[in-house]
């Protein structure tokens, strides 16, 4: 159920917007076998439910806290409707007390409330779901909790049944360990560029260590999507709110932005320092490959603070389609290199690896690839007459350019 009435028609009719593998073949195996419908409206949708998800969106709210308006809205919605017993699910990613605000706005004690917070990446987010690390449930109902947990028994992944604080506080505290992790790698990529090192053969040999493991050690142009940015800073207030100074966490946020500032002083120092009327081409505008998400994406970030400083931009993704201010939208990547000073790539699509980059250096004006994701192979660009430099490694320099 959904209260946008287009979007409830496009999916009734089997057409998923958003860019997700394997998600359009599962609606639309639902809606053959009558087993998945789409309504506006929750009121009548829940009257016979066993069980209710709320998967609402709880963005960044006024000075950094979760916004909890479509969560509230929707309980108070449904709750005098909903049949004793059921039990009332939340998938949002919300604040510790969620759950005993939403046994408040209920009103009832036949309505056990359950926080089952979701761990999808977007991107693989149907691979995520069918193959879990683990289900987290938690309620001030146990019973409620192990029975909404042994919904996902088919899945055979491990089952954490806990209270509801702690069931809320798991998702906050994954996301922003993830955080730490990406902003500590960069602040290393960083120190890399400064002495001579190699990033990826400091994070190649951390990545052996099974305490440490090898996901997340990527530097790059910052981190950004729909979830990392709302929650580090829902996290930090929720400390406040217990008068805790949640330091480490602060620094990795501050770390973030100043990432985005090193990119940009990258980018600058590669057309000799001032941005104003430089061409610049980008390579990549979701926030990671594999989704059209635009949301927070470093992409977006960085190619906003170049425009504010003068820079014309020519952008492709090959998932993003349709304007977006202060830039050139193409639908083809060789045409950001047309009369371009630089070509920046700043999302991860594989393709990009594969383009023809003689073919690229030839409609280039410069020389040079900023590579924000250490995608390409810096030999494959040199041999193209460009020069190469990426985030935490050392530059591979230009051959002479053959006109």
């Amino acid at each position: 159920m959904d209260v946008d009435r287009a979007k409830v028609s496009r999916l009734a009719a089997g057409r998923v917007d958003i860019l997700e593998p394997g998600l359009d073949d599962l609606v639309n195996r639902g809606l053959a076998a009558g087993r998945l419908r789409f309504v506006v409206g929750a009121r009548d949708a829940v009257r016979d439910a066993q069980a209710v998800f709320l998967c609402v969106p709880t963005p960044m709210g006024a000075g950094g806290s979760a916004d909890l308006r479509a969560v509230e809205a929707v309980t108070a919605e449904i709750g005098d409707v909903l049949p004793a017993g059921c039990a009332l699910v939340t998938k949002s990613t919300v604040p510790v007390g969620t759950s005993k605000r939403i046994r408040e706005l209920v009103g009832r004690t036949d309505v056990p409330v359950v926080s089952n917070p979701e761990f999808l990446r977007e991107g693989t987010a149907v691979a995520d779901f069918l193959g879990p690390d683990r289900i987290v449930v938690g309620s001030a109902d146990l019973a409620a909790a192990r029975w909404v947990g042994d919904l996902y028994a088919e899945l055979d992944a491990p089952v954490v049944v806990a209270d509801a604080a702690s069931a809320e506080l798991v998702k906050y505290a994954a996301n922003c360990y993830l955080a730490l992790k990406l902003s500590y790698v960069n602040s290393i990529a960083e120190l890399c560029e400064r002495l001579g090192a190699d990033i990826d053969l400091v994070t190649e040999g951390m990545g052996y260590d099974r305490r440490i493991g090898r996901t997340f050690l990527k530097p790059g142009p910052g981190w950004g999507g729909s979830c990392l940015p709302k929650d580090t800073s829902a996290l930090v207030k929720v400390a406040e709110s217990v008068n805790y100074d949640f330091t480490m966490l602060t620094s990795a946020i501050d770390e973030n932005i100043a990432q985005r500032d090193r990119i940009v002083a990258k980018i600058a120092g590669a057309v000799g320092g001032t941005l104003a009327g430089a061409r610049i081409g980008v390579l990549g505008l979701a926030f990671k490959a594999g989704t059209n998400d635009l949301r927070d994406s470093p992409a977006l970030a960085v190619s906003s603070v170049l425009g504010a400083l003068g820079a014309e931009l020519t952008a492709y993704d090959p998932a993003v389609d349709g304007e977006i201010a202060g830039m050139t939208v193409v639908d083809d990547a060789y045409q950001v290199a047309k009369d371009a000073d630089v070509v920046v790539v700043l999302t991860e699509w594989a393709e990009f690896k594969h383009l023809d980059w003689a073919a690229m250096a030839e409609l280039m004006d410069g020389i040079d690839v900023v590579d924000t994701r250490n995608l390409l192979d810096p030999r494959a660009i040199v041999d193209a007459g460009l020069s190469w430099q990426g985030v935490g490694r050392p530059r591979a320099a230009a051959k002479i350019k053959v006109s």
